[in-house]
């Protein structure tokens, strides 16, 4: 049996008759509330509030949508995945920087303290490209003796065959035929003079690191001079820790050329030991004025060297101070546009490694 269909005319009739009845009432309500003034302002705010409250959620809603992240495949435009994965970059380390090893060139500066003129030659031990060693007259590989001399020789070729950035007198030798060196002497790690009984002056050595010492002899006891890289005795001494020191006759010294006032040279160190000061004088001084000088420009240990017609210096291969007769010994220095010859710089690490001078006899 069917059922019987309800009519749909009936509801429809209702659904009108309600929405009708309620406009009805809403309409007596807004012409009963929009005449009021104070009534048509509060539902105009309220129109303008719940404005406000759209916009605000609108713009919200589209930094949302604008803060989402983007998808990796399309920001990057990766490709798809397949079966092998693809390993992460790695980003390639930066490369450490080498530090400049290159040396700079010794400088040779002209000075005047207490009116008196002088060279002074700054040798940078702490600089790996300077080198200090000590040539002998005609090319010998053994300082003069008693027994066995190879002479004396110009300055100039001294120079011309050092091919150094600093050529400079030394200490003293004999004026006879022999023309003896005086003092124990010692260049690229290696003895060119030695006698066990020498007690004679003031040392300046420079031992394993470039350690700097000056040793007078007869107050202080015999240096070691196996121990030095470079070793030359000469005085007498001038500062002593950072004093003015001066005793020429208890070091040995009795010649009046060497005690009397004359043309001279000096080398010494500051307190820092990293440089060595080679002072060449321009004016005839005293033993007490040289002293004094040294001590103005910096030194807490100095002793003079042989002078008078010996000084001589010259720089880069140009001669500042012709010497006035010929000599047996000279200072050599060498720096980066000066380079050392090769196997004074292999003598050089061989001794940092241990290897020391064979004392003879």
């Amino acid at each position: 049996m069917r059922e019987r269909k309800q009519p749909n005319g009936c509801r429809k009739m209702l659904r009108r008759t309600f929405l009708f009845l309620i406009g009805l009432a809403l309409a007596k309500v807004l012409t009963e509330f929009f005449p009021i003034a104070q009534n048509r302002s509060k539902f105009i705010n309220f129109v303008g509030q719940l404005w406000e409250k759209a916009i605000a959620l609108w713009e919200k809603s589209q930094q949302d949508v604008t803060q989402q992240p983007i998808p990796q495949a399309i920001a990057t435009s990766a490709p798809l995945p397949s079966s092998t994965p693809t390993p992460k970059p790695t980003s390639t380390p930066k490369p450490t920087p080498t530090p400049n090893l290159k040396g700079k060139p010794v400088k040779v500066t002209k000075k005047t303290v207490a009116g008196v003129s002088f060279y002074q030659t700054t040798i940078d031990l702490s600089d790996p490209e300077i080198f200090l060693t000590i040539g002998l007259a005609n090319n010998a590989t053994y300082a003069n003796t008693q027994t066995a001399t190879a002479g004396d020789e110009p300055f100039a070729k001294l120079v011309a065959r050092q091919k150094a950035a600093v050529v400079a007198n030394g200490t003293f030798f004999s004026k006879n035929e022999k023309k003896v060196v005086m003092g124990n002497m010692v260049a690229g790690g290696k003895f060119l003079k030695y006698s066990r009984w020498e007690n004679y002056g003031t040392t300046l050595g420079i031992k394993a690191g470039n350690q700097l010492e000056m040793i007078t002899a007869r107050s202080q006891g015999k240096p070691n001079w196996d121990q030095h890289w470079f070793s030359l005795t000469c005085g007498p001494r001038l500062i002593r820790d950072g004093k003015i020191w001066l005793s020429p006759l208890s070091e040995g010294f009795s010649d009046p050329n060497v005690l009397n006032k004359g043309y001279r040279t000096a080398i010494g160190f500051p307190a820092n030991r990293k440089q060595l000061f080679l002072i060449s004088f321009l004016a005839s001084l005293t033993l007490q004025q040289e002293a004094e000088i040294m001590k103005s420009i910096g030194c807490v240990e100095a002793m003079n060297l042989d002078g008078g017609a010996s000084e001589a210096l010259a720089h880069n291969g140009k001669i500042l101070l012709p010497a006035g007769r010929n000599l047996t010994n000279v200072i050599v220095v060498y720096d980066t546009n000066y380079p050392a010859p090769s196997a004074l710089k292999t003598s050089w690490r061989r001794f940092q490694d241990g290897e020391r001078p064979y004392i003879p006899g």
